[in-house]
């Protein structure tokens, strides 16, 4: 069974490691800033949660429930640029 909420357990085992190592490699590559990251750290906690390592929450609960696995994370969407006539253009 998944362990007490707000424990949360090493990985002995070492079953979401890569899921780790892709996190913290995210983190070193942006200045630990978590923001570009979110969709590796929500990666790594469903891990967690797939292992049993830690008790399944709503995304919501957990701050992720605007991040997908395939695009980036809706609060950081570039802003409209201006092309070089002036006009305003979405990327």
């Amino acid at each position: 069974s998944p362990p007490d909420r707000g424990s949360f357990p090493l990985d002995h085992d070492g079953e979401c490691k890569e899921q780790m190592k892709a996190y913290l490699a995210c983190l070193q590559q942006n200045g630990a800033s978590s923001t570009p990251c979110r969709i590796a750290g929500k990666g790594y906690l469903e891990c967690r949660m797939t292992k049993g390592l830690m008790e399944r929450d709503e995304w919501r609960n957990l701050g992720m429930n605007n991040v997908d696995k395939g695009s980036a994370p809706s609060d950081t969407a570039s802003p409209p640029s201006q092309s070089a006539e002036g006009t305003t253009k979405t990327s």
